[in-house]
């Protein structure tokens, strides 16, 4: 006969805390609206979207195309407040093309304990990358 104990361990020192990498911010149902594969690798999102999501210029961010499936991991820029831009550089722009449907997100350290809690920011986009209200 198998007896199994299950009994907690602990996984990190008495005193630490925690942190569970979770979503901060998203912006959903972007539209690509450059791509140059020549610029210094990087997304280009406009200061308005930027603001509206909590991303920060530097602040490292994954792109999911869901037009083709490609995931890359890159960091933010600033691109011109109001101009709607999503513009992929570098050597992303080889998985990318002006049209492509991506969304954007970026995580945070989280403590456990304030884990469930956690509520990330979600910007809906629409038409233009104009940021859509919700329902």
């Amino acid at each position: 006969m198998l007896i199994v104990s299950i009994m907690p361990r602990k996984h990190f020192q008495e005193g630490s805390s925690l942190l569970l990498n979770m979503l901060k911010s998203k912006l959903h149902s972007a539209t690509v609206t450059q791509c140059d594969l020549h610029y210094e690798g990087s997304v280009s999102i406009d200061q308005d979207l930027l603001d509206a999501s909590g991303i920060l210029p530097n602040e490292r961010v994954d792109i999911w195309n869901v037009t083709n499936g490609a995931r890359i991991q890159t960091y933010a820029l600033e691109a011109p407040r109001g101009s709607k831009t999503i513009g992929v550089n570098g050597a992303a722009a080889r998985h990318f093309a002006v049209g492509d449907t991506v969304i954007i997100a970026a995580f945070a350290g989280v403590e456990a304990e304030k884990a469930r809690q956690h509520a990330p920011t979600v910007v809906l986009l629409g038409d233009n990358n104009e940021i859509k209200q919700p329902a």
